[in-house]
């Protein structure tokens, strides 16, 4: 049975190992599956909710284009395309937030982390973005969704606008409930410094993470110094639940080497940290560097990046002004 799936990333700049192996790792994976019709779009209307440079985000929508490509996604096979240039996503998201209710937006936790104690000083866009995301997936009738532990939520919550939508205007099945594609394993990737906070880009410390950029010696120098405890390597996962550090490196060299984790305990039972660093750096090297050196070549090449997002957001402009013409409609425009 085909799957049509519907993936987003935001272009903030700087994406980092916590983004690649929580979701364009699996994007690759997604894409390699004949069954399934993928879209993986650049979501440019989801980083204005916060105040952003125009001139960086013009260059952070390229090089997340560029990222995708250098990690394995194929424009040729695959919709790529930036969400802004669909005013269809934009439309849809107004006719939805007519549907949601703001007891729904007022239980989304993401809101709260993201706002901070200052929450009145937020935009109207941080708290509603979730509507937008819904519209982003019901508008190619998507079947799966891939998503972290962060976006569980607002999965449910686009569920929940499309089975109201549908009962509202009595279309059943019109917007179609998309499944989540979860990751079972590692899709949280954590600091390098601090084993309980979300590997992240605004973290102060360019040593938390690695980017994806990153060339050899600076991959390396960051695994030297990743956090560990005085403890010998774990011999079992239950020896995990107390330390996070240990647990997040493991979980970082499984993923790379696409095994679980007890296999990883097993393979580094009995050997000290040193040597297990040796070998996570050697993993991520191996991983990491030939997507560094084609991101770098890819954004000299702005003129080739944006012919495959206008390409992208023309195959994608057909399709979402269809569905919102039938949404239009529906609604008695």
């Amino acid at each position: 049975m085909s799957k049509k799936i519907f993936s987003g990333v935001q272009p903030t700049g700087n994406l980092h190992l916590g983004n690649y192996l929580g979701a364009i790792k699996n994007f690759v994976e997604l894409q390699n599956k004949k069954e399934n019709e993928c879209i993986f779009c650049v979501v440019d209307l989801h980083a204005i909710t916060v105040k952003q440079d125009p001139k960086e985000l013009k260059k952070n929508i390229r090089e997340t284009a560029a990222t995708f490509i250098a990690s394995g996604i194929d424009p040729n096979n695959n919709i790529i395309f930036n969400q802004s240039m669909v005013p269809a996503h934009s439309e849809a998201a107004w006719i939805l937030s007519c549907v949601s209710r703001i007891g729904w937006l007022n239980r989304m936790t993401q809101f709260k982390e993201k706002a901070g104690k200052d929450k009145e000083n937020a935009s109207i866009g941080l708290y509603s973005y979730p509507v937008l995301m819904a519209a982003d997936i019901l508008l190619y009738d998507s079947t799966h969704v891939p998503v972290g532990d962060d976006q569980k939520q607002h999965l449910e919550l686009c569920r929940d606008i499309a089975q109201k939508f549908n009962n509202d205007f009595n279309a059943p099945d019109f917007l179609k409930v998309p499944e989540p594609l979860i990751q079972k394993e590692f899709s949280r990737i954590m600091s390098l410094k601090d084993g309980m906070k979300k590997m992240s880009k605004s973290d102060p410390s360019d040593l938390s993470r690695i980017n994806l950029t990153d060339e050899k010696e600076k991959i390396s120098n960051k695994i030297k110094r990743a956090k560990t405890d005085p403890m010998p390597m774990p011999s079992d996962i239950k020896d995990l639940r107390e330390r996070p550090e240990a647990g997040n490196l493991l979980g970082i060299y499984s993923s790379l080497k696409n095994q679980n984790l007890e296999k990883s305990i097993i393979e580094f039972d009995g050997k000290n940290f040193s040597e297990f660093k040796v070998q996570l750096s050697d993993a991520l090297i191996e991983t990491i560097d030939p997507i560094s050196k084609k991101i770098k070549r890819l954004l000299n090449e702005e003129k080739y990046l944006d012919e495959i997002l206008l390409k992208g957001s023309l195959k994608a402009h057909k399709i979402a002004t269809k569905k919102i013409k039938e949404i239009k409609e529906l609604v008695g425009f």
